[in-house]
Parts: structure tokens; sequence; C-alpha cells
């Protein structure tokens, strides 16, 4: 028999739509019920590719005795913290509280009002399974007993947890605008924790840095032009060491993920994280936002140093995205799993004897590469990682075998796919296909970011309002996410629709998710009451809608000189103030657009004859490294997307370039040279 959430359309509900726990989406309907029957409520949050979570539906929600147990004394609601990242931040925030640790599946009992009173993660069958005092099934029997003979004390501890996370999640007091001690301060802590021999943070688990390494690159960008061996102009910072520091610091980490095995070697695409300090061993399932975020930071990397092994990863990365995690609409899927066969990594790990019946004579030294050995690394089995950066032999072995390993494992049962389509997680890998466009020259890319936008816009938007999925109503991040890409997008391509969509979906969060005091909620004023109305203060695993909304706002400032944007954007700082003065790396998406805001943003517009091209100029600014620029193509003639293409004709019938520093405006040139010089 299935329960309610059959009706569901998100593939982690499905997974628990035939489980003898009946299980209710959540909505109003949930919390009547818990009222109607006087009894608790057994909130479950998860997503589709989470190992633990899977297991604790094998051994608790597939249970016959313990669903009756929650169907008997509960009303039990299951989340996709996925689709409501909105419910999960609140009630994580409620269990961090009562264990100091957090994680998923996230298992929290509320009252019928919605406040929690006991909370933690996953949880054991029974007593004395994995080592456990207590199991899921003695707890459910105590808090329901406390619930119906306690009930004071539970609803009271309900009121006090209930007023701590409100007051946790309410925003700081705005401050000045962040200043030059910002990013002196977050260079200090990321040198402080930086892992020297195997880069990003000196720890285990060790989890993708992006945001670190884009941050770095900016800080040396920053520090090299004040100093003068860049010939340009900037506050200053750190001096010419402490600029090669930043850069040695950013490259280092790149390279050292994309050669551990939380890169997959064969198939592309980066893993969630590796369980060790060491990049080797990772939890395998890849997620739809890390990897966009990766090729963000592999892009710019390249940029700034034109390795190209970097460019390579950026490039494989898209490849595998636009392989395996492209719907037919041309938007993008959310996750594949960690587990296949029951058991996490089985489709991803090799043995001497699986390499030696797919390679043959070449098995022998791509073992040697891969640190392939009879003992394994994994469980008995191997997971691929490369010690060093291949030379040019290696690298041509590498993709000589590739495709024949990616033939023989593709025959392997695969690990879910979560078809899920988000409009947040869409918006960063449009931004990532979109800014790899324009860098590497590839039209694919740049046809698949704009595909991408279409689909997202034709089945997320309606009527005005944008959604994160098709029922579920738009976030903050899904708004500031999304518009980050088409700004990328207008860019790329100089089309004017993508430059008015992102201006509207701003519009919409100025109209309906502002704090008076500056930036965002995650949730608008129309959305349904929940126990707290947060403002994301902190960039994790994905950065904030606040971060993200802060550095687009600025460039749209640049983009189109309305004086709005840069307004919002200082505000929207001067709220988070305090905590970027106290702790700048908890904001590490921000300090992109800290740096932006103390730049001096260069406008560079490319202006091409009718039906002409401004390739030649076009690849002269692609290269180049320039956080703190915006770029405008426009063809003569046509409507002028911003003011700054108005009124600028291409000289002599050849594609132009005008490069200005806040109004402040260089002649145009024709030739890429001068363009060179002028950048």
């Amino acid at each position: 028999m299935a329960n309610r959430l059959a009706r569901e359309s998100s593939p982690y509900l499905l997974q628990h739509a035939h489980n003898p726990v009946d299980w209710w989406p959540w909505g109003t309907e949930a919390f009547a019920e818990a009222r109607r029957r006087d009894v608790p409520i057994f909130l479950s949050v998860g997503y589709s590719t989470c190992h633990w979570c899977h297991v604790m539906e094998r051994e608790s929600f597939e249970d016959e005795e313990i669903a009756r147990v929650l169907n008997d004394h509960f009303v039990a609601i299951k989340v996709d913290r996925e689709e409501r990242p909105d419910v999960d931040a609140i009630y994580m925030q409620a269990v961090q509280m009562l264990t100091r640790q957090g994680g998923w599946p996230m298992s929290v009992f509320l009252t019928p009002d919605g406040k929690p009173f006991f909370g933690g993660t996953y949880f054991p069958a029974r007593d004395g399974d994995r080592g456990a005092r207590i199991g899921f099934k003695s707890i459910l029997l105590e808090l329901a007993r406390v619930y119906r003979e306690e009930r004071e004390r539970a609803v009271s501890s309900a009121e006090q947890i209930a007023q701590a996370v409100q007051q946790s999640l309410a925003a700081d007091k705005p401050t000045g605008l962040p200043g030059l001690h910002v990013l002196h301060g977050a260079m200090s802590y990321y040198a402080e924790v930086f892992d020297p021999a195997e880069g990003g943070v000196r720890r285990a688990p060790k989890f993708p840095s992006s945001m670190n390494v884009r941050f770095l690159l900016r800080y040396w960008k920053r520090s090299r032009e004040a100093d003068g061996s860049a010939g340009g102009r900037a506050e200053p910072t750190g001096g010419a060491l402490e600029a090669e520091q930043a850069l040695r610091m950013a490259v280092l980490t790149l390279e050292k993920m994309a050669l551990g095995g939380i890169y997959d070697q064969v198939g592309g695409g980066f893993h969630r994280y590796a369980t060790d300090a060491h990049w080797l061993v990772p939890h395998f399932e890849k997620m739809l936002y890390d990897n966009a975020l990766l090729v963000m930071a592999y892009v710019e990397g390249w940029q700034a140093t034109h390795n190209e092994f970097l460019r390579r990863i950026a490039s494989d990365v898209l490849d595998y995205v636009a392989r395996e995690m492209t719907d037919a609409t041309g938007a993008f899927w959310s996750a594949t799993d960690a587990d296949s066969e029951g058991e996490e990594g089985t489709f991803f790990v090799w043995t001497p004897a699986q390499l030696r019946e797919v390679l043959g004579e070449d098995a022998e030294r791509a073992a040697k590469l891969f640190g392939v050995t009879e003992e394994g690394n994994f469980e008995g089995k191997n997971v691929l990682s490369l010690s060093h950066v291949p030379d040019a032999g290696e690298q041509a072995f590498l993709e000589r075998i590739r495709p024949r390993l990616y033939a023989a494992r593709a025959k392997r049962p695969p690990p879910l796919t979560d078809t899920k389509i988000l409009t947040s997680w869409n918006g960063l890998m449009i931004s990532a296909f979109a800014r790899a466009a324009l860098a590497f020259a590839r039209k694919d890319y740049l046809d698949k970011a704009a595909r991408a936008a279409d689909a997202v816009l034709e089945a997320h938007f309606a009527e005005g309002i944008l959604r994160r999925t098709g029922r579920h109503p738009g976030l903050l991040e899904d708004h500031a996410f999304l518009a980050a890409g088409l700004v990328d997008l207008f860019e790329a391509t100089g089309e004017k629709r993508w430059l008015e969509k992102a201006r509207s979906l701003h519009e919409a969060l100025a109209q309906r998710f502002a704090d008076p005091e500056g930036g965002f909620f995650r949730t608008p004023a129309d959305h349904e009451a929940l126990l707290a109305r947060e403002k994301p203060a902190y960039d994790g695993a994905e950065p904030t809608g606040n971060s993200v909304a802060a550095l687009t706002l600025l460039r749209l400032e640049a983009i189109t000189s309305a004086a709005g944007y840069r307004e919002q954007a200082e505000e929207l700082l001067r709220s988070f103030g305090s905590l970027l003065a106290g702790a700048p790396a908890a904001l590490g998406e921000m300090l992109l657009a800290v740096d932006f805001l103390l730049g001096e943003a260069r406008e560079v517009v490319l202006v091409r004859p009718r039906n002409g091209s401004d390739a030649p100029l076009l690849d002269t600014v692609r290269a180049r490294f320039a956080p703190s620029q915006v770029l405008v193509r426009h063809e003569e003639g046509a409507t002028a997307a911003t003011p700054l293409a108005e009124d600028r004709p291409a000289q002599g019938g050849k594609a132009t370039a005008y490069v200005c520093v806040r109004g402040a405006c260089k002649l145009p040139v024709t030739e890429p040279a001068e363009l060179d010089k002028l950048l």
C-alpha cells in the first residue's frame, strides 16, 4: 500500500511512499491532524542521496513494529530538505542547539504548533543496535509518554527552544560598510587554517573549497595590482609576497582536489567531500551545486594562471554534467547517490583484476598512475587518484584509457539520480556554463546555459512569480542564483532578454523579500508562517542568497548605471557588517562582493557592426582574470540593453571596444593589441 507521499514529486519523498509509516507531507493538513488527535509531530528531514537517510529508512521506517508506534502516537511528516530549505534551516538550528551537532536524516519532535521539544539525527532502530544504548523505538515510546503524562514539561521546553531559534536566526543590527580590514582578516584566517601539503583547510573530513579559492584569487589580484607589478590600480592589501602566497594557496587547492579521489577520475565531476585529510576517499554522492561552484573556481583559476590542467578539469566537469545530469528539457538534475547495489561507492571503485580485464596490457601503467593496489584504499578496493599533475605523455595515456574504463563502469548498476530540478542549483550551473563558455570560447557551453535558462523559466516562472520547483514557492536563493546566472549569460551573449529577466528577479527580491534594515529574508512576506523568518548569514556548502545577491547588485549597477542597485548592495553589506568584521570566512562568498565594492569597476563595451563579429576583441577579454569588470556586447543599430552601449558606434565599420572606469573612458580602440594595453 502507498501512503500520502505517493502523490508527491520529490524522488526522496517517493522513496518513502510505500513505508508502513503513515507519512504526511509538510503542510497545514498535517498540523491540523496533530491538533485533532492531540499528539506530537515527528518531523523527519533528509534528501534522496543521503546515505544514513537510506539506513534509517531500512532499519526503522520499513519496520512494521516501529511504524505502528509512530502511527499510534505521532503524526509523521517527511520533508525533502532540498525542496524546503526554509523548513530545514529552522529545525536544524534547533537540533544543533539541543545536541551541538547536526546532519541528516534530521529527526525532530514538535508540538502541534510546530515548536520543537526534542531532536537529533540518525537513531538506530532498537536499544543496543550499532552500539547505541537507546534506540529509536524506545525514544518514540518515551517521548509519547512524556507528551501524554508530562505535557507541561514538553510544552515549556518547546517554548524555550522556539525562542532561542528565533533569536539565533534574527539579523544583527547594521553597522558601517565593510572595509579592507575584512579582506585582511579573511586572508589571515585562510592562511592560518591552510593545509600546506594538500591545500584547502587542514582537517578531516575535507570539503571542496570553492569560495575561499575565489577569494584568494581576488586577494592575489588586488595585492599584485597595488604593488604595481600588474600596472593596475587597487587599494592596498598585502604586498607582493602575500599576493603570491594567496595565489599558491588557491592553485595548490585546485590541483590537489582534482588529483584526489574526491574527483571522479573516470567520469568527471566532484563527489561531496573526502572522508580523510588527503582528498582521497570520498563520500560518493555528487551534488549539482558543488560541481557548479567548483567549475567557477577552476575557470577563474585558469584565467589567473593559464594553467591548462585547471581548464581541463573545468571542462571535464561540465562535460559530465551535460552527459549525465541534464534533463531532456535542458535543465539540470540535482544529484546522484553515494550508494549502489546496497553499498556506498560500489559503482566507482576498482580492483587490479578489474583494470586488467578492461585494459589488458595498459592495466599495469594505469594502476601505477591511479594508485591501485591489491590491498586497496577503500574496503579492499581502490578509489582512483593521481599523485601529480599528468605530463603530456601521461595525459595522452589517460585520454586513451578513460573511455574504456567509463564504458566498462557504465555496465555496473548505477547510483540513483535525483532528477528533481531546483531553480537555485540550476542558476549556479547556468553561471558555470556561461562563464566557461566566455572564458574558453565554447559555443556549445553557451548553448547549454541558454537552453537551461529557458527551461527553468518556462517551467518555474509564471504570472510574475518564480518557483523553486514546479510546486514549491521560490526562495531567496532561487531568485538570487538564477539572477546571477542570467547576468553571466548576458555578459557572454549580449542578449538583452537575460539582463531584463535578471533585473525583474531582483525587483521581486526588493518587493517581497527585503529586510528594511538591508539584505533579504529567505522567504517572501507572503510565505506561509513558519517558526522563524530566517535571514541567511552563513555561506556553507552553498552560498547564501544574500551573498550572491550582493555581488549581482554591484554588477547590475556597473552594467546599467542605476544607482539603486548599489544602494541595495551597500545596505545589504552593512546589515552583515559585524559578522564580516568578526568572522569574515563565515561569509566566504560575500567576500567577493566586498572585493568588488572596494575596487574600481571597469566597464568594457564591445560594439560590432550590424551582422559583424566582435570575436577578435572578445578573445582579448575572455582569457583575463578580471573580477571587477563587467562586459557588454552590443550590435550597432540594435536597441541598447544598457546606457553603456548607447551612442557608441563601431568605428570605421570595425568592431570597437570602449573601456571606462566609473565614467572615465579611454579612447575607443578597434585592434586587439590596443585593447590588450587598455586592459
